[in-house]
């Protein structure tokens, strides 16, 4: 076993697809937090996947230091083999592992047997997700719990998970500590107008186009009487192979405009920013990233009305539960600015108390403290 020069403030993160994030809510966790804490006079190392072949290499980026692993497999294998050779390399050390995700928590049980900390942070239900089937829902929950047995700390990214994981663990190595976003006090319109839409006449949908995310609750609701705006719904739509897309597509007005997968940053921003108001429909899972990231643009939000989205986003929505009332209240949002400018306020103040990266990634840092010695 060796250890690492500065043993007593070192972490390992893995889990995820690297930095810099370029995948999804995770890796823009892992980037921010170890931004953070390298910062704060830590040493953090994040493990990278790469498709191919090849050796392992290593390098820095921002202070970061990366751990490159090439695979060769794709879709879930390659995840499975990515996880078992991070985990291989971090066990050949002391330092504190932060994992991202329970997708291979079996794998985990080779930290306890080095007597290395690991914290794992358990995203959603992600088990319960019907989009899986259930043979892969089947693997995952195996895995969830064996995430929780072999995971020396549990984080959930809201209360509600919290409590769920109280039916796997101990109470007392369970902790909430949720998602985070940038403040986005402004965005360039050229960004907005490039995609032929007018500043604060339209309203957006960016969600991964799937049954548990009401993108076709939302889409009737809004084709329901003519807007004078437009909805931009952000997703691959891909309506030859899948016939719930096609539902979808089938169902918009000619205000609905696809405007398909957008990975550039700066306009998605620049879309959030210039909108007047985001929908949000997701059902499941707990703090989400697109939501916390409509409120720090200072959308007035109209949301799928649960547990999760009310306890983020609290009294920054509306919140619907049919498709008549997504429709009102749509309506409503529309007509009175006043309204949108107390749902704003309201959104941009929750997200100031709970889900800046500055307070998220700084519960991060005092957990992990618990393990240095």
């Amino acid at each position: 076993m060796r250890l690492s020069n500065h043993r007593e403030k070192t972490l390992r993160i893995l889990g995820t697809h690297g930095v810099p994030a370029n995948y999804g809510g995770f890796e823009t966790a892992a980037e921010n937090i170890a931004r953070f804490l390298v910062a704060k006079g830590w040493r953090v190392i994040v493990y990278c996947q790469r498709a191919g072949k090849g050796p392992v290499t290593e390098d820095v980026w921002h202070g970061i230091e990366r751990v490159i692993i090439p695979v060769n497999l794709p879709g879930w294998r390659g995840t499975s083999e990515f996880d078992w050779l991070c985990i291989a390399h971090a066990c050949q050390f002391q330092d504190i592992c932060l994992t991202f995700g329970y997708n291979t928590g079996i794998f985990n049980f080779r930290q306890r047997l080095h007597g290395i900390p690991n914290i794992i942070n358990m995203d959603g239900i992600e088990w319960s997700r019907a989009r899986w089937g259930l043979f892969k829902q089947g693997i995952l929950y195996l895995n969830e719990r064996f995430a929780a047995l072999f995971g020396n700390h549990l984080i959930a990214d809201h209360p509600e998970i919290e409590k769920y994981l109280w039916l796997r663990a101990p109470k007392r190595k369970i902790s909430t500590i949720t998602y985070g976003a940038d403040p986005l006090p402004g965005a360039p319109e050229t960004l907005v107008a490039a995609m032929n839409l007018e500043p604060g006449r339209y309203l957006t949908l960016i969600a991964r186009p799937i049954p548990e995310n009401s993108i076709i609750e939302l889409v009737q609701a809004f084709s329901a009487r003519h807007r004078d705006h437009k909805l931009v719904v952000l997703g691959e739509f891909r309506p030859k192979d899948d016939i719930y897309h096609r539902k979808v597509m089938a169902c918009a007005s000619e205000e609905v405009f696809f405007a398909g997968p957008i990975y550039d940053k700066e306009t998605v921003q620049a879309l959030r920013f210039h909108g007047k108001a985001y929908l949000h429909g997701h059902t499941v899972g707990g703090t989400n990233p697109s939501l916390i990231e409509a409120m720090a643009a200072g959308n007035p939000i109209i949301a799928r009305d649960n547990q999760y989205n009310r306890w983020v986003a609290s009294n920054g929505a509306l919140y619907f539960d049919t498709i008549a009332a997504a429709d009102n209240q749509i309506s409503l949002v529309l007509s009175d600015e006043v309204l949108r400018q107390k749902l704003r306020a309201a959104a941009l103040s929750r997200f100031n108390e709970e889900f800046t990266w500055q307070r998220v990634a700084g519960e991060y840092e005092e957990l992990l403290s618990v393990y240095l010695n």
